[in-house]
């Protein structure tokens, strides 16, 4: 580590007075000692974890996510070291500053030396404002060149805070960030996120949230520290019970995002682009025509999804008549609809399926006057009827997504009964003779699809199992 710190450039050199800059050096000094101590111990820890026998089941998990989080720690203390640290921030009430840092310290007689920046006792370094300073009297961020520190930035909030500041321009460290050059990766931007985004950042994770701005609004700045956030706030994702995905445009944009986590002290974030939600993007080719681009793109083509579902979701209007061999049931048109009703607007068709199938039997059952054998065997009697069996596949079949729109973009008279709204040149548009020759633009409609429909084995597997 450093004899110093501070490396300010010549011109700065006010800010390099001993009264501005001694408690810092002292601070992070004991930062570096912890620091080393806790590099030394992570390491002895997780050579002791991988030499310890492997154990079975749940003993062998347990290891493996310690190593996985012992080595993810340490890849973090040695990629950064004293730059760990962003900023201070000094309490109203006089008390002692605390540091943030983008992982949280604490040394070996237990002091806290810096404050992870997603904490809760963080959060006013970067929410506070002249309007709302949230408890602080002053706030300073750091910029850091190759380990040091080479300019910081002070705000003062209470009126009695001026003395001992060296910058008190607000905006100082955001503009310094935004003059800086352009590079092939995206900046390390935590030490400058600003109160509107440290909101959102932090915002509740029920719920969609929307985040709109032009270009340059900090818009990807704010969705990777909020992942970041969300891994170590969110009680659904503690102990590693859930993950976060991140999905970019394009792979050149995950490239240039591609240190942005682990600086914030995560790895565990998957991220993808829209071509790899759905089976289909790997092969899938560009959309060559730009009118039927936009169509695929429209609202109309989600909605004709729905209408195509609901097409294989019509309760039959005959009746049908069931032989056992102790009585014969009959179905009613009737009895086909209150089946079919109990799977609510929207239901997952292939998901729901079995319940359908359970009502129509249950339906059937009320109707067995208990004469004859008993009601377990006439159940599974209705269940093996196959004239039942193929009268049910035909009103509610199992349906692939790729099938459901291949048979969108092959069969012009379906597509005009599912998307009603569309000119008949629109639907000749869309109409292409090889079905499954799927294409990027493709790729939304297919989501909407498996959406709908759901996993088409997973019906089969359950029937397999009983």
């Amino acid at each position: 580590m450093p004899t110093s710190a501070f490396r300010l450039p010549g011109h700065l050199s006010p800010k390099a007075a001993p009264a501005l800059i001694a408690a810092d050096e002292e601070h992070f000094a004991a930062v570096a000692r912890t620091l080393e101590e806790s590099v030394a111990e992570l390491t002895a820890r997780l050579d002791a974890e991988r030499r310890a026998p492997g154990g079975t089941g749940r003993q062998a998990m347990d290891r493996d996510a310690e190593i996985h989080r012992l080595t993810a720690r340490l890849r973090t203390l040695r990629r950064f070291g004293l730059d760990l640290c962003l900023g201070r921030m000094v309490p109203e009430d006089g008390s002692a500053p605390v540091y943030v840092g983008r992982l949280g310290l604490t040394d070996s007689a237990g002091h806290r030396l810096l404050v992870d920046w997603r904490s809760p006792a963080a959060e006013p370094f970067f929410g506070a404002t002249h309007a709302r300073p949230t408890g602080l009297a002053s706030r300073r961020r750091y910029r850091w060149t190759d380990g040091r520190i080479s300019d910081y930035w002070d705000e003062v909030f209470a009126p009695d805070a001026f003395a001992g500041h060296a910058a008190l321009d607000d905006q100082s460290a955001f503009v310094a960030s935004l003059g800086a050059n352009r590079s092939e990766r995206m900046r390390d931007v935590l030490g400058t996120i600003q109160a509107d985004q440290d909101a959102v950042i932090r915002a509740g994770s029920r719920g969609t949230l929307v985040v709109d701005g032009g270009p340059g609004t900090g818009k990807t700045v704010v969705a990777l520290h909020r992942s970041a956030y969300l891994l170590y706030a969110d009680p659904r994702l503690a102990h590693r019970r859930g993950g976060v995905l991140f999905v970019g445009p394009s792979r050149p944009y995950l490239g240039y995002v591609a240190d942005v986590l682990p600086s914030l002290g995560e790895e565990g974030v998957q991220t993808c682009v829209l071509r790899d939600l759905v089976p289909e993007g790997a092969t899938a080719g560009a959309e060559t025509d730009s009118e039927v681009a936009r169509l695929k793109a429209s609202a109309e083509l989600v909605r004709a999804v729905e209408t195509a579902v609901r097409f294989y979701e019509e309760p039959p209007t005959e009746p049908l008549t069931v032989q056992t061999p102790w009585c014969d049931l009959r179905l009613t048109a009737a009895d086909w609809a209150v089946a079919f009703g109990t799977a609510g607007p929207g239901a997952v068709h292939n998901e729901v399926r079995d319940e359908v199938w359970e009502e129509l039997l249950t339906l059937l059952m009320e109707k067995y006057d208990g004469d004859g054998a008993a009601p377990e065997l006439v159940r599974k009697a209705l269940g093996q009827d196959r004239e039942l069996l193929a009268a049910f596949d035909r009103a509610w079949p199992l349906l692939d997504p790729a099938d459901l729109v291949g048979d969108l973009w092959s069969v012009p008279a379906y597509l005009r009964l599912c998307a009603p709204r569309l000119s008949r040149e629109e639907v000749r548009l869309l109409q292409r003779a090889e079905a499954r020759a799927w294409t990027v633009s493709d790729l939304p409609v297919l989501d909407a699809a498996r959406q709908r429909l759901g996993d088409p084995e997973a019906s089969r597997r359950r029937r397999r199992r009983e």
